[in-house]
């Protein structure tokens, strides 16, 4: 009897001596998630299709289910099954801070992938690739970069898109004034009212918000495309152990074509809550990003 009681104790010690080692083991967001129970998902009010709220106020979209996949790989990895998921809206303006101190794990929005924030978080490979351009009214009799001059301009806090106009040749030595937006909702808003002239985002998240306003006829991109840009999930900088889990579950869902036929379903297909098809093909610039799966920003 004494013998069976000090196998078991010495069973539970040994038990005991491992657990703080596969503890200290691991860093980062994985260590955090392991020691908090919890795992904090950043979303989007408003970036059709990449991450917006359904007509019950659910996140839904494209890099939801991106996320919602690395999450599952966060749980296998850890071997939590019932690892808590949080769900936190994020602005253009407040995503990269929220991120950075702990607030959230994972921003699963719109987010360019850029040179110039890898200074301050990094991302997973290459999910979207987008062009940036400029939408107005038929009626405004907008037609060129060159016509917004003396114009007010709609962004969004918190992006750098509308100076992209500066940057480019036919908008170099125009002069505009820009109209912030608490967000790419508020900011398109602002032209369907008039109140500004154009908007200058990316343009599958202005396709998006056409699609879905009450007169989608109304609008118009101007010819000029300001930049390509490459779009993936964002994650805290300087953290190995995530970065792998993210890049591999991306790069699995490309190797099995579950990418292609998410894209399919957030891109091709009727998508809620209006059930509006953007009918926006894959680009030949994604498909070469997803037949060489990297996480290179923008300059």
């Amino acid at each position: 009897m004494k013998r069976n009681l000090l196998a078991a104790a010495l069973a539970v010690a040994s038990v005991a001596a491992v657990q703080p080692a596969v503890a200290q083991d691991l860093t980062g967001t994985l260590k955090k998630a392991a020691e908090t129970k919890t795992f904090v998902i950043g979303y989007r009010e408003s970036s059709v299709p990449f991450s917006y709220l359904d007509d019950k106020q659910k996140p839904i979209g494209y890099h939801i289910d991106v996320c919602n996949k690395i999450v599952a790989a966060v749980k296998t990895k850890l071997k939590m099954p019932d690892l808590k998921v949080d769900m936190q809206p994020v602005t253009s303006a407040n995503r990269i801070p929220l991120l950075q101190n702990g607030t959230v794990d994972l921003e699963c929005g719109s987010t360019t992938n850029s040179v110039k924030r890898q200074e301050q978080v990094s991302f997973g490979n290459t999910t979207f690739v987008t062009s940036v351009k400029v939408v107005v009214k038929k009626a405004s009799g907008i037609t060129k970069l060159a016509d917004l001059d003396g114009q007010p301009i709609a962004t969004t806090s918190g992006t750098t898109s509308v100076q992209l106009i500066k940057q480019n040749e036919k908008g170099a030595n125009i002069n505009f004034k820009e109209i912030y937006g608490k967000d790419h909702a508020e900011s398109f808003l602002l032209v369907a009212n008039d109140r500004a002239k154009a908007f200058v985002m990316d343009d599958i998240l202005i396709a998006g918000l056409v699609a879905n306003s009450n007169s989608p006829a109304d609008f118009t991109f101007l010819p000029e495309v300001l930049r390509t840009e490459p779009y993936s999930v964002m994650i805290r900088k300087d953290d190995p152990q995530f970065k792998a889990v993210v890049d591999e579950t991306i790069n699995g869902m490309i190797k099995s074509g579950e990418l292609e036929k998410l894209y399919t379903k957030w891109f091709m297909q009727p998508i809620p809550p209006k059930n509006v098809n953007l009918n926006f093909p894959m680009s030949a610039e994604l498909k070469a990003a997803l037949a060489n799966p990297n996480d290179k920003g923008v300059e």
